[in-house]
């Protein structure tokens, strides 16, 4: 048997009312996974259900689901808890919008690990009252019957049946006899299902026929599914009831969470001050890059679905606050250690956040601005994959950025916008001695769509080029996809700069091709212009595969590249490696080609892009 834990949702209510709660007891708590929130005894909930379902003589392999937006987080519990980090799924999604939802997340884990065994699923963000309940004996009574197996509980006087999947069961043969999603009325029964559930391996192919029929994420949840399995193809399913109450963490509020937290310190914060918080956002290239360290010319796109944000807070002393997955101070173990070192290395955010308010007070110096004498407190969190060439390192540095400036009363003309995005770069070039071009600093610091012109003339004459934000309405459906395990993205520069400083003519003619590239993909854009837009899009990878050679862009750029023409998408890398950005014209064909990528070991989402000019202060929170 098989176990599959989910722990993929997105914005529950409990996760809001912590990062909104303005008391300081919980802050601790803001960002963490619902999983990973503190349950009885000491234990995260997740702890608890590992623990639990840890036991090989009863499971072959135990899997576990999340989202893109809290993968780092799962990935890092895992190294520390034992958890084989290969089982850890990402199902691509970064917001509640761009779900897959829980039937779906599950035969994700089914179809990409080609399983053929009886499962057990379980919700791992999932409270439990009673620690001490056999789940050998749950596997016992489901191997006893012949049918699906679902957990359920007697409701409390308290809770409301509409809030359920509610069960009505043959007290004789535990059969459920019919399963109703939140009921308003129609029924009388107290007993409600729980994400609990055992299935049998030949039932599994009724996943595919229900995600067929539910095209939309609200409605593959599980009790969708139960409802259309029971009630509608009359497959046997059974009932097992656990005299003990269980809660959602996304179905409670703060409130009601409180009890579970008695084992942390309930110290009050006294710092009045109202703490500033900054976002930026991870970018893709769309057109004419790496040619921005070349005097070319670029089009880059700012994304929602990845972004890195910075807080600010008033303190007696200056503190810069490790990541606790990017900046580990502690380890599971010496293995822990040891295989978290191999895979990231030795440089996290904490880096960064110290080279920006070191350059910050060196720009402010030199420029004759007078800095109050007022310390703080920086803490940066980030959904940015690493290594896989979307700004990730330069969203630290320019929400810290922001912030530093919001908080100092830095105006636009203090540090104007062109300005502001040279001085991202060189914290990271001359501070830390990353490779880099001024494209993603750019995009980072004007946000959106924007057209970038960095030709010499323009760079020697006012020491940065021409930026043009450029229309966002009415974009076309653009994707993106990256490697799970990709190899450092920098390498991917090759000799490419020593050629280009040397003359060399196919290398010179290149990024002045990019250049024509990317005028002619900013006409594509104002026309609407789509399909032009992909056979230039195409274009760019070809020359760019041309002068930095098979060798050099990878195996796996090459495969995913080769995957996405096999649907007829245009495909390019979006940055110095690690993920392709795509444009499907036939988006009928987006869904398949989401599945592909996804067997192949890929991340995939549909691209959200951030727009300014529709948010309420740009970045800012």
């Amino acid at each position: 048997m098989i176990c599959i834990l989910l722990v993929a949702g997105h914005g529950t209510v409990l996760e809001t009312q912590i990062k909104n709660d303005d008391t300081g007891l919980y802050s601790h708590l803001t960002g963490v996974p619902k999983a990973l929130l503190p349950g009885t005894g000491g234990k995260k909930i997740l702890d608890f259900w590992w623990e639990t379902v840890n036991v090989r003589q009863l499971f072959t392999e135990v899997y576990l689901v999340t989202n893109a937006d809290k993968y780092k987080h799962y990935e890092r519990w895992a190294t520390a808890n034992d958890f084989p980090v290969e089982n850890v799924i990402n199902d691509g999604s970064t917001t509640l919008e761009d779900r897959l939802g829980a039937v779906a997340d599950l035969e994700l884990v089914i179809r990409s690990r080609k399983l053929q065994d009886d499962i057990m699923v379980i919700a791992g963000d999932m409270l439990c009252a009673d620690q001490n309940f056999d789940i050998a004996q749950v596997i016992r009574f489901f191997r006893s019957k012949p049918g699906e197996l679902i957990i359920y509980y007697e409701l409390e006087e308290s809770e409301k049946s509409s809030s359920r999947g509610i069960v009505e069961v043959c007290s004789d043969t535990n059969r459920i006899t019919r399963f109703m999603e939140k009921p308003q009325d129609g029924t009388t029964s107290r007993l409600a299902s729980v994400v609990f559930y055992c299935i049998q391996r030949d039932t599994l192919s009724y996943m595919s026929d229900f995600l067929n029929l539910q095209p939309q994420a609200t409605d593959r949840s599980f009790g969708r599914f139960w409802e259309w399995l029971i009630n509608e193809k009359q497959l046997d399913v059974f009932g097992m009831k656990l005299p003990t109450g269980f809660q959602l963490i996304g179905q409670v509020g703060l409130s009601d969470y409180t009890k579970w937290l008695t084992h942390y310190s309930t110290k009050q914060h006294n710092n009045s001050a109202i703490p500033i918080t900054c976002r930026s956002y991870a970018r893709v290239g769309l057109m004419g890059n790496p040619s921005d360290g070349f005097n070319g010319k670029t089009i880059a796109m700012s994304i929602s679905n990845f972004w890195a944000e910075v807080t600010l807070a008033e303190s007696q002393t200056l503190v810069l606050l490790p990541h606790p997955l990017n900046d580990p101070t502690e380890f599971g173990s010496l293995q822990d250690l040891f295989c978290i070192s191999r895979k990231e290395g030795y440089l996290g955010g904490l880096r960064l956040l110290q080279a920006t308010c070191k350059k910050f007070y060196q720009f402010c110096s030199k420029q004759g601005i007078a800095l109050t004498k007022q310390n703080f407190t920086l803490k940066y969190d980030t959904n940015i994959p690493r290594q896989v060439g979307l700004a990730g390192s330069s969203a630290i540095v320019s929400a810290t950025l922001k912030c530093l400036m919001k908080f100092y009363n830095i105006t636009d003309s203090d540090l104007p916008k062109p300005v502001r995005a040279n001085f991202i770069l060189n914290v990271e070039t001359d501070e830390l001695f990353i490779t880099a071009g001024l494209q993603d600093r750019v995009v980072q610091v004007y946000e959106g769509l924007v057209y970038m012109d960095f030709s010499k003339k323009l760079m020697e004459e006012q020491g940065y080029g021409n930026y043009v934000p450029l229309d966002m309405s009415n974009l076309p459906l653009f994707w993106l996809a990256y490697l799970s395990d990709p190899s450092d993205s920098g390498r991917i520069h090759s000799n490419i700069r020593q050629r280009w400083l040397s003359g060399e003519p196919a290398v010179v003619e290149a990024m002045q091709s990019f250049a024509e590239l990317t005028d002619q993909a900013r006409v594509a854009l104002k026309d609407r212009d789509w399909s032009c837009l992909a056979r230039l899009m195409d274009q760019n990878f070809e020359l760019r595969r041309s002068v930095y050679t098979d060798d050099c862009l990878g195996p796996g750029n090459l495969r995913m590249v080769q995957l996405a023409r096999q649907f007829g998408s245009a495909v390019k890398l979006p940055g110095s490696g690690g993920a392709v950005v795509g444009l499907c014209l036939d988006q009928a064909r987006l869904v398949e080609m989401r599945q592909a990528f996804q067997e192949a070991g890929c991340v995939f989402c549909v691209i959200a892009p951030y727009n300014p000019s529709a948010s309420s202060v740009g970045g800012q929170r």
